[in-house]
């Protein structure tokens, strides 16, 4: 007998337990149940990537003495708790999610075969975790030093919902990490202009070494590129990557010490763009204080308060473009992808950090 699919709405709005009337991602809870609508994809999932400001956030509750094995069974805990509770990880904290890598296990007839796919194929969603049903049976193993978490469970995808085949030429893991971030490099491709000086904050990350890659690339011989890294292991990492004219240590949460390293570094010049690529809260005003009067901000970090952004932009007058950092653009997973395929420089240091 052939097996009969209810009718959904391709936003997922018939999955919304509380409150009515909203879309999944505005949702406190959500239906995660695997039994799936007309237009929906069953995923089995297999790893979580975990936004870095969520896990930032979540890590956080670690006290120090405790050793790595405890920090693993917190995490694993911490998620367990979020996603029973709202059926999906959407960190109450920080708002924000992830996205996750699987196995298609079932299509609703409307979304059979989408993008040429077919059951077993491997995917990335592209949408965030925080929108996506999500039931975690087991939690396999947290990787903390990649924001990732390895599970047995299943996840829906709505029609709208965009993914990414896993490409056979990289790792899984390194795959994720990369599509996790895809809309950062391609928006400072649209953004960065030849002559420009960008400052990156964050720039060690995994978006923040990705912008740098393409900004180096696009503001040319009479351009530049200066990054903002905390830890001496990401100044290290793009010291070594050579894609920073000038490469910053400090604390973009400090937003006059920034600025001031910033104009500095640049011969008495505020930046042109400035992108956000750090994973705390509070860097806001580094950012702004650190742009020209007609310059742009860029916020790709989920830890951004836009509220502080506006307010605090208007506040010392500075007159920027304030930028949010959608996670989307046509195209932007092949975008990033080829960045890293044809980089291999940026490629090995992302395999060092991610398939090590």
């Amino acid at each position: 007998m052939k097996k009969e699919y209810r009718p959904g709405c391709a936003y997922g709005t018939h999955r919304v337990l509380e409150p009515e009337g909203v879309l999944p991602q505005a949702a406190w809870r959500i239906d995660n149940s695997p039994e799936i609508r007309d237009n929906e994809m069953l995923i089995d999932v297999e790893t979580l990537n975990i936004d870095a400001a969520s896990f930032k956030q979540i890590l956080s509750g670690c006290s120090e003495d405790m050793d790595d094995a405890a920090k693993e069974a917190y995490v694993a805990s911490q998620v367990m708790d979020i996603v029973s509770k709202r059926g999906k990880m959407h960190n109450p904290v920080t708002g924000s999610g992830g996205m996750l890598l699987g196995k298609i296990a079932e299509f609703g007839p409307k979304v059979e075969g989408k993008d040429g796919t077919k059951v077993g194929d491997r995917i990335c969603t592209l949408v965030s975790l925080s929108l996506t049903p999500l039931k975690i049976h087991k939690v396999k193993k947290v990787h903390l030093d990649k924001d990732q978490v390895d599970v047995e469970g299943t996840a829906v995808l709505f029609e709208t919902g965009v993914f990414s085949v896993i490409p056979s030429d990289l790792g899984d893991k390194l795959s994720l990490a990369v599509l996790d971030v895809a809309g950062a490099p391609i928006q400072t491709d649209r953004l960065v202009k030849e002559g420009d000086t960008v400052f990156i904050l964050g720039a060690g990350g995994k978006s923040g070494i990705m912008c740098s890659s393409v900004a180096k690339k696009k503001v040319g011989p009479k351009g530049k590129v200066i990054g903002l890294a905390h830890s001496n292991r990401s100044k290290e990492r793009l010291e070594r990557l050579g894609y920073c004219d000038v490469v910053l240590q400090g604390d973009a949460g400090d937003a006059i010490s920034t600025m001031n390293k910033l104009v500095a570094a640049n011969s008495g010049h505020k930046a042109d763009i400035t992108i956000n690529c750090v994973n705390i809260p509070g860097t806001e005003m580094s950012s702004i204080l650190s742009t020209k009067d007609g310059g742009k901000v860029y916020f790709f970090s989920m830890a951004t308060s836009f509220t502080a952004a506006a307010l605090g932009a208007e506040g010392v007058g500075a007159d920027v473009e304030l930028i949010i950092g959608n996670g989307y653009a046509k195209g932007h997973a092949k975008y990033a992808l080829e960045l890293v395929r044809q980089d291999q420089k940026l490629r090995e240091i992302l395999e060092e950090m991610f398939e090590s």
